[in-house]
This record gives C-alpha cells, structure tokens and sequence, in this order.
C-alpha cells in the first residue's frame, strides 16, 4: 500500500535510509496505524513546504543520545522542508509543568503548529484541546499522549519496543529451558512510553523460563540509574540479565566492570542510541530494538506540513522497528537512529 501526498500532501514508498549528506532520508517502510490495526505501508514526504511555516517542538530534555537523535532529525528535516523551527527541552521527565509553559509560549509566540514529545501521556491533554480549539496543528510524536484532539502521531508504541526485548529473551528461554533472573528498568515511572514498555515486556516473558526479580523506575539521567543498578546487583547477587533504558545498559556496563560480573550478567537495552551501538559492537550489550527516533522526528514534521498544507487526515505512522545484535549489527542503517558524530542540539532553525 502507498500513503501519497503531492504539492500539499505526504505520499508514501520504500528505501534505505542514509545520511542526510549523502542521499535522501526516504523513501521507507513504516506502520500505518488506524481501528483497524497496523498496516505496512510505504512512506515518502512533501518535497517541500508551499511556506515558511513556523513549527515548535516540545522535548522532554536533550541529556541523552536518544533525544538528541530526535533532535537532530527535527533540524534536518526543517533544513529539507524550508520552515521555521523552534526546540525547546523541558530539562526532564519530572518538568510537566516547564513543559506546559514552554508549549504556551510557543503558541503566543504564533506558531502554526507544535509537535509534542510529551512528559505525560495524560498530563497535557487540557493543554492540547486549548491550542487545537485555536486552529494550532499539534502533533503527537516519540512518546505519545491521550488525547484524541491531535492532528497526526508520530511514535512506535513502547509495547512494541518493550514486546521486541521480552520476545528475545523468551525466544532465548522458553518454558522448560532452565530460568533467566531479570531485573526490568523501564524508565520514569508515569510517562505513557515507560507504562507501554512495561506492557510488552510482561506480556512477551509471559510462560517463558523467566523470573522477574523486580522492575525498577527512575529518570533516564544516566546517574540515576547507575543508582537503580548498582542496588539491583546488591539485592539480587544471583541475578542473570538487566533489561532496561539506553542509560540503564549504559550504567550497567560500569557497574558490571566494577564488580567484575560482566561475564556473568547480561544486558539488554530496550531501545538504541550511539552507545548503545557501539556497547553491541563490543558485545558488552547482547542486544537492542530501534525505534528508529530520526525517522520519527522527520515524519512528525512532515505530518505537520501536511496537515497546515490540506490534509485533513488523521495519521498514526511509525517505522518498522528491528532488533539488533552484534551479528546483525553491520546490516543495520544507523541513520535512522543516531545523530551524526559531533552534532549537537539545535534549538532554532531559519527558513
């Protein structure tokens, strides 16, 4: 199936995804999500913006590799369209209220549309039918929201990502294999991606040789979950794999060093950043889903156009998730979900 969109309206086909300098980020495959279902259709954008929209972006923060790959995909993708682009970061998970701010600020500021990665699944919902009432275009992406008043979505839902890393495992120790101790850091308690990671992976290690020791919540600050894991490893001295965040398989890789368990303890991150890639590599991380985040900051700015240039459709859209493991790690196109070597945040970009 084909998603086409000409002069004012996305349109849909396959590709590889390369680096922005060296070719086009599409065409490429993605989930169309609807009542129905998910349908795998064929993803290409608007080749350019009929204006210089002015667009806003809401992050949670920029303090990981993960969100400064969505970063840099809002930034290229701005650069390709010819809009305007404003980030903001709110410094946080536990910073909904700097959200809010910053996002009503945009508003004032006059911008056309907002595309929020948001702290809250719920805790913006007031905030969304407010700036929507007022013909603003909001878009939901990365993380997603539960409000039905949202223009189009941009976001492979965490059960997916969670669900990936559970099934691995369960694949590795089905029912009657033996039993793998598991301690299970899915990230901020409250945030609507940590709650569905958390649904997948119970729901994927469901009847298979797997005893969940304990799941740990906390701020994907790296520190804070070296913490998480460090009286992880001192409660469950028997324990066999951490499964968590890119900053939890970050942290655990030192942790594991300190203590000399690195042969002993496996870690499985539950999305991928440039550590984490590089952690596969060396194969001190068994292995690691992509959400493919570049892709899903260009798509949600493109969804945007679409919506200020005409189309009155609702979309759902997400790449195809894939995971990756020391072996299958050089067939992987690391474009899709790291920033280039030595970018760095981009806050504002000009027509």
């Amino acid at each position: 199936m084909r998603l086409r969109f000409s002069a004012a309206l996305l349109c849909s086909v396959t590709g590889m995804l390369m680096p922005a300098h060296a070719r086009d980020w599409f065409p490429v495959q993605v989930t169309q999500t609807t009542i129905e279902g998910g349908t795998r259709v064929e993803f290409t954008p608007v080749a350019k913006a009929n204006k210089p929209w002015d667009v806003c972006a809401s992050l949670p923060h920029v303090k990981d590799a993960y969100w400064v790959a969505v970063n840099y995909g809002l930034v290229e993708e701005a650069r390709r369209l010819g809009v305007k682009l404003t980030v903001h970061e709110a410094g946080g998970y536990s910073n909904l209220n700097k959200q809010i701010s910053q996002i009503e600020d945009c508003v004032v500021a006059g911008a056309d549309a907002v595309l929020i990665g948001a702290i809250s699944g719920a805790g913006l919902n007031n905030l969304i039918a407010e700036i929507s009432s007022q013909g603003v275009i909001v878009i939901d992406f990365m993380n997603g929201v539960t409000s039905g008043k949202v223009q189009g979505r941009s976001l492979v839902s965490f059960d997916q990502m969670g669900h990936f890393a559970g099934k691995y495992l369960a694949d590795k120790y089905p029912a009657g294999s033996g039993l793998a101790k598991v301690v299970w850091f899915p990230g901020p308690a409250g945030a609507s991606w940590v709650e569905s990671g958390n649904v997948g992976f119970q729901a994927a290690i469901k009847g298979a040789g797997i005893e969940l020791l304990d799941t740990r919540y906390g701020d994907t600050g790296k520190e804070v979950q070296l913490k998480l894991v460090e009286d992880a490893l001192q409660t469950y001295p028997d324990l066999d794999y951490i499964v968590g965040t890119a900053p939890t398989a970050e942290a655990a890789v030192q942790a594991l060093q300190a203590r000399g368990l690195q042969r002993k303890v496996k870690i499985i991150s539950y999305y991928s950043t440039p550590e984490v890639l590089n952690l596969l590599r060396s194969g001190e991380i068994e292995a690691a889903p992509s959400d493919k985040p570049v892709v899903q900051a260009r798509i949600a700015l493109d969804l945007a156009v679409a919506a200020l240039q005409g189309d009155s459709r609702l979309q759902h859209l997400g790449p195809v998730p894939e995971v990756i493991t020391a072996e299958t790690l050089n067939g992987f196109d690391a474009a899709s979900t790291v920033a280039p070597n030595g970018f760095a945040p981009v806050f504002t970009v000009e027509p």
